[in-house]
């Protein structure tokens, strides 16, 4: 779907819904805050909390009044269950865009989103070398960054946003564990990002790190989960709602 330019749009993102753990008067002033404040809403993964179909019909009922285009990526809870077709299904139900590995274009943004996985960060990632297991972990960590490189090659348009449930760097991670942070992201999902020069990119996931970091080349990354959000702005709805002027991106 394709919709007029705009000088500025407003993204708002928020991940770790985990529905219905989370309650829904929390669920529903977000949401309400996103639909009134916002030209599109990001959903960063953990939608469900254990991956069950009831669990997302309950969600999608609480989307269903929500007017402006959502787009959603899955996170580790939402294939907990190993039903996580369903899930995607009953949320498209209702209008949400499921992204894995492909993009759909609002405002002429090329908008971009994969799960991502864990492998860690720099030079303390994992590395294929070892037993199988091992070899087939960080596997998958380099077959999404890969999967998220091509999405982001075939979007021919100015402006990118990328959407991730893991980490693309180590900086949104600071307040976790340091045992954990391994299984927070993996640096291979920012390479492709800066490769493409995308405007920014939001994911969650990391639910005691911080707010904000950026990449090597400068891009803004969102840590969007909602314990982050209900810490760092404990005034407002949690819900990031970011500015991309679409004439120079995201300063």
């Amino acid at each position: 779907m394709t919709v007029p330019t705009k000088e500025i749009v407003r993204v708002a993102a928020v991940g770790d819904l985990h529905c219905p753990k989370t309650s829904d008067e929390i669920l529903g002033a977000l949401l309400s805050h996103a639909n009134d404040g916002a030209d599109i809403l990001l959903l960063c993964g953990d939608l469900t909390d254990y991956g069950k179909p009831e669990e997302a019909s309950i969600l999608a009922k609480l989307l269903a009044p929500v007017k402006i285009p959502i787009l959603a990526v899955l996170g580790n809870h939402d294939y907990e269950s190993g039903k996580w077709e369903d899930v995607s299904r009953i949320l498209c139900d209702v209008g949400v865009t499921i992204l894995d590995g492909d993009s759909s274009i609002h405002y002429d943004i090329g908008f971009v989103g994969v799960k991502g996985f864990a492998g860690g960060f720099g030079d303390r990632a994992l590395q294929p070398w070892g037993e199988e297991v091992l070899k087939r972990f960080v596997r998958e960590s380099i077959d999404e960054g890969l999967k998220l490189e091509s999405a982001l090659a075939k979007v021919q348009v100015a402006h990118r946003i990328a959407l991730l449930h893991y980490s693309p760097i180590a900086a949104t991670t600071d307040g976790e564990m340091s045992e954990i942070i391994p299984f927070l992201g993996s640096s291979r999902l920012e390479d492709p990002l800066n490769r493409y020069s995308v405007t920014a990119a939001f994911h969650g996931h990391a639910h005691h790190g911080t707010p904000e970091g950026r990449t090597k080349e400068g891009i803004p990354i969102y840590n969007v989960a909602l314990p982050v959000l209900l810490r760092n702005f404990p005034d407002q709805p949690p819900v990031r709602i970011v500015e991309i002027p679409t004439a120079v991106g995201v300063s």
